[in-house]
């Protein structure tokens, strides 16, 4: 159960949120931005179903730009570790390390608006978003 969950909130849960937004994007000629994490491009240990389906975001934006090109941008967010309350309550063994540079929140955002900010034609396909000192890219 608990992998059919992370598979569903993460993969299929951005798919349908994507998929309910394309006639809006086409319209107005809008920008996705879909998020996955350097665990999607990079695999781990004790993470599987994590992994896979944040692998499967990034197949999935990759595929919906080839798609559609032209009617709508589509932006690949790729953060490192974030410093949130994700890792609240986890056991000492999924928690990063005390010394870890996680990325901020409002780091990441400005990313995020940078590139949403380019002019018509322009487009920041993927943005990979890391501490200096991220284990898990590259």
């Amino acid at each position: 159960k608990d992998w059919e969950r992370v598979i569903h909130v993460n993969l299929l849960g951005t798919a349908a949120v994507v998929r309910a937004s394309i006639p809006f994007l086409k319209n107005s000629h809008g920008t996705v931005v879909t998020v996955a994490s350097t665990l999607g491009i990079k695999a781990v240990s004790d993470a599987t179903a994590y992994c896979a389906a944040k692998f499967g975001v990034v197949g999935f934006t990759r595929a919906l730009a080839a798609e559609t090109a032209g009617e709508i941008g589509v932006t690949l967010l790729i953060p490192g570790g974030m410093h949130t309350a994700f890792f609240d309550g986890r056991t000492e063994q999924y928690k990063p390390p005390a010394d870890a540079k996680l990325n901020q929140p409002e780091d990441v955002a400005q990313t995020v608006l940078f590139a949403l900010s380019q002019p018509p034609g322009c487009e920041v396909r993927e943005l990979v978003v890391a501490g200096s000192t991220e284990s898990s890219w590259p």
